[in-house]
């Protein structure tokens, strides 16, 4: 058995990836940090963001369907694991660095809110309230922004307060992951798509097994030119992927495929996220997230002192930090021990 130091790994990368490849030799960090004997640095970064508590609560909260019953749907955290496959099977296969293709999309969704993209709504409402906006203005309702969220998360939540001192390259990825703004890496550019090759197809495959929608509801475009099916709408995205920006020199699909999935995307929007069955359970999310900030802004001493203590002078920032890390689950909890009446014993007065 013959051991790979961190040395090795680091001549490995430079042997063998692409000239377009971000090697880790060149990765920078904001604090200096104790090189690891085996571990490259975005190795390093990686497993950070695996053992944080962010990425623990990625599995209690929603994708789409808000609380589904049935173990098959898709949480937030499987999710990122889907993404961080395909991610990195379209890094390998680009000759560029997988381990911080996988870093970035391990950390991509950790400011993710309670209820998926209603939560985020919920939040940026609120906070356009109280800061006496109007709630209904395009840029209010970006106040609230969970890559924004990641990026803090990562830089100043976790670790106690210290953040995880990442490298610049990941946070770049992680923050650029979505918006018109792309990252600086190629990796990061390729997790942007695979997200989005991600939650369009996992999201069908979701309502295929609630019942909101049959394979033949699919549009007609999908199955000519994606797939007939799951498998090889994933097998075409990511393999069109791979030819186009091999022959571009960036990351980039190719016009008829990417147009396909835009519409697909267009499709999901139409029949799931605003279906009835979803949207009853929306209208309940929203007010139950809407409530509980504006709980905690009327008592904020109940807000966690690790929150205070890094917001500063500005409660509005502790009391985001606080219901964004919920999950959906302690969220529900939380209602309902607040505003939900329990039954009451008169034997409990004796």
């Amino acid at each position: 058995m013959e051991l790979t130091t961190r040395d090795d790994r680091t001549k490995q990368e430079q042997q063998l990836l692409s000239s377009q490849a971000a090697l880790s030799a060149h990765a920078a960090r904001d604090r200096v940090s104790e090189e690891d004997r085996y571990r490259s640095e975005y190795q390093k970064d990686r497993d950070k963001i695996l053992h944080t508590k962010a990425f623990r609560r990625l599995s209690h909260k929603t994708q789409v369907f808000l609380a589904p019953v049935g173990d098959h749907y898709r949480t937030r955290l499987t999710h990122t694991l889907e993404v961080a496959q395909i991610a990195r099977t379209i890094a390998r296969a680009l000759g560029l660095n997988e381990d911080l293709t996988e870093a970035i999309a391990l950390g991509h969704d950790l400011g993710h809110t309670p209820f998926g993209h209603v939560g985020e709504e919920s939040i940026s409402r609120c906070l356009a309230i109280h800061q006496g906006l109007d709630p209904e203005d395009p840029a209010s309702k970006q106040l609230y922004r969970h890559n924004i969220q990641s990026l803090r998360v990562v830089e100043v939540i976790e670790n106690d307060g210290k953040g995880l001192n990442l490298t610049e390259e990941v946070r770049d990825g992680i923050v650029h992951h979505t918006g018109s703004e792309r990252a600086k890496t190629y990796e990061g550019r390729i997790v942007a798509t695979a997200d989005r090759i991600a939650y369009v197809n996992h999201d069908i495959d979701d309502a295929l097994r609630a019942g909101t929608l049959k394979e033949t509801d699919l549009p007609e475009s999908t199955h000519r030119i994606i797939g007939q099916d799951h498998a090889d709408r994933i097998q075409t995205l990511v393999e069109d992927m791979i030819e186009t920006s091999n022959a571009r020199g960036d990351i980039y699909m190719s016009e008829p495929i990417w147009d396909a999935m835009m519409e697909l995307r267009t499709f999901l929007f139409d029949k799931v996220y605003t279906s009835d069955q979803v949207m009853r359970e929306v209208y309940k999310a929203r007010h139950l997230v809407e409530d509980i900030f504006n709980y905690f802004v009327r008592h904020y001493d109940e807000v966690p002192a690790e929150y205070r203590a890094l917001a500063g002078d500005d409660p509005l920032r502790a009391v985001t930090d606080h219901v964004a890390g919920m999950t959906d689950r302690y969220a529900i909890n939380f209602f309902e021990d607040m505003f939900v009446p329990k039954s009451w014993n008169a034997d409990q007065r004796h």
